[in-house]
């Protein structure tokens, strides 16, 4: 199940760009709590709470218990507007959810025992195409990751969607009937700095072949 956390709000007497402008000027970070067929509440939170919990993983994917007006939401965020200079969130939506909802969310995809994978153990690449899914899930059961185990699997191995398991109710969105999630590939490119470590033994080499004193 999803965790859920409680987050401290309080009530705006006034939606629109105006009110929210004059929330931001008070310090706070204008919200909206919608959806479920009920009336829109706007809301004025607390920045240092929002960052710390936006800073905390899978912030769009957990939920929320919002006190508001001696009522409490159960919500998804769905939207933050930011800053376009700073980063700061300057509006944020939440979404009513219920035991009944389902919801679209994108998700992390996780990799987990690459030191058990063949190939990687000789030397090969991971090379991550999607490295999050767009999923169809119960509200109240939504996964923070969706996990592929590398054990045992060779470089040339193609990943495949049909090798992430799914928790029961979820579903992914995709255009693609198995679309390929990762690969893992013979490593073909040097390092940077294996390549600068040649780049600058190649003159010295060459003086000491010829006898010249190497350019300075």
């Amino acid at each position: 199940m999803s965790e859920i956390t409680t987050l401290s709000v309080e009530a705006r007497d006034r939606a629109g760009k105006g009110a929210a402008r004059e929330t931001r000027r008070q310090g706070f970070v204008p919200g909206v709590i919608y959806g479920n067929k009920q009336t829109p509440v706007s809301i004025a939170l607390n920045p240092r709470v929002l960052s710390a919990e936006m800073n905390k993983p899978g912030f769009r994917t957990r939920l929320f218990d919002i006190s508001v007006g001696g009522k409490v939401e159960r919500v998804l965020c769905r939207d933050v507007q930011r800053h376009p200079v700073n980063d700061q969130p300057l509006h944020v939506d939440f979404l009513r959810v219920s035991a009944e909802s389902k919801v679209h969310v994108r998700v992390p995809v996780h990799f987990a025992n690459q030191d058990k994978s063949t190939g990687l153990k000789r030397g090969g690449v991971l090379n991550v195409v999607a490295h999050e899914l767009e999923i169809i899930a119960p509200a109240n059961a939504i996964p923070s990751e969706l996990v592929i185990d590398l054990t045992g699997l060779d470089i040339g191995t193609s990943i495949h969607l049909s090798a992430v398991k799914l928790p029961d109710g979820v579903s992914v969105v995709t255009h693609e009937k198995n679309q390929t999630i990762a690969t893992i590939a013979s490593p073909t490119v040097a390092s940077a700095a294996e390549t600068d470590a040649a780049a600058a033994a190649a003159p010295a080499a060459t003086a000491e072949a010829t006898g010249e004193k190497p350019a300075s």
